[in-house]
């Protein structure tokens, strides 16, 4: 069996956990394959250590049965994107504070590893974004990453509103003046998008949602639309300098007065692996500590 993963090295205890893993991995029959940029922090072989360290994700042979991600929700969104559209089901194991879309822990590895060899999980289809941005005279438009949770067009530099054109099938929406947009999938409905007042949507829901940031007007609220929907924002001069757009908060790239952002829907879902029997709206109560009244005591 192999089995990629994905780490944040920004953890100090990663390089202990990554000995840990790779001793039980090995113990089970699974190969492991990094990233690179965590091949450092493997344990080099020794006189104490059996194995080497894990080639490349570039090297593993066809299709990975697993991608593990060590970290929270922002390593679990960067493996997505390195499986680029891969049906390969992500494991998000959560060594951080909230890793709402994670679905375990550290102390347990053991049951994580014997999920995977035995095939002990479900997995839930995730609705991703794909996002196109076309300049004057480019008939083709450059493919950006894809995206779990949004894609949001926002001001560089200093903090000042944009004015951005948004049409859903080329039907004209309206013209925002805001310090944003977000395009939202189901999954990072939880995210950026309910920060900015958005309404949460449950994952199994094929929809996409449309958030403006700080819109300087009431008359602005978010949309819900069909998951078949095209949505194009457009930047209007003299308000489109510096304005770039973002992918999961984690890469970006200016869009140009005259560009085109187009964003749909990606060919196929990204695939989360769960463990155990919890589901979405008791990650709501657990991690985001939806409707909790524990503040209030009777007297």
């Amino acid at each position: 069996m192999n089995v990629g993963v994905v780490g944040n090295p920004n953890y100090p205890d990663l390089g202990a956990f990554l000995a840990t893993l790779q001793q039980k991995a090995s113990s089970v029959g699974i190969t492991l394959y990094s990233e690179e940029r965590i091949q450092a922090l493997w344990p080099a072989p020794g006189p104490s250590r059996d194995g080497a360290v894990p080639p490349p994700l570039s090297e593993a042979p066809g299709d990975l049965d697993c991608l593990i991600t060590l970290g929270g929700d922002g390593t679990l969104l960067r493996g997505a994107r390195v499986l680029n559209g891969a049906d390969t089901p992500i494991l998000g194991l959560n060594l951080g504070r909230v890793g709402f879309l994670t679905t375990a822990a550290p102390d347990t590895l053991d049951w994580v590893l014997d999920s995977i060899v035995r095939h002990a999980f479900t997995t839930e289809p995730r609705l991703a974004l794909q996002s196109t941005i076309t300049g004057k005279g480019d008939k083709a438009g450059r493919v950006e990453p894809l995206v779990l949770n949004d894609v949001v067009v926002h001001k560089g530099g200093v903090a000042r509103v944009v004015r951005l054109k948004v049409s859903v099938d080329g039907d004209e929406v309206a013209q925002y003046s805001a310090d944003g947009i977000i395009v939202s999938t189901p999954t990072g409905s939880t995210a950026y998008s309910m920060s900015a007042g958005g309404p949460i949507v449950v994952p199994t829901v094929d929809a996409i949602v449309v958030t403006a940031i700080c819109p300087h007007t009431l008359a602005v609220r978010p949309l819900v639309l069909p998951a078949t929907a095209v949505v194009t924002v457009q930047p209007i001069p003299p308000w489109s300098d510096e304005v770039l757009v973002s992918f999961d908060g984690q890469v970006g790239t200016p869009i140009q007065p005259g560009d085109r952002l187009d964003v749909r829907r990606a060919a196929r879902p990204i695939h989360l692996i769960r463990l155990g029997p919890e589901g979405f709206f008791k990650r709501l109560r657990k991690k985001l500590h939806w409707g909790d009244l524990s503040d209030r005591t009777r007297k």
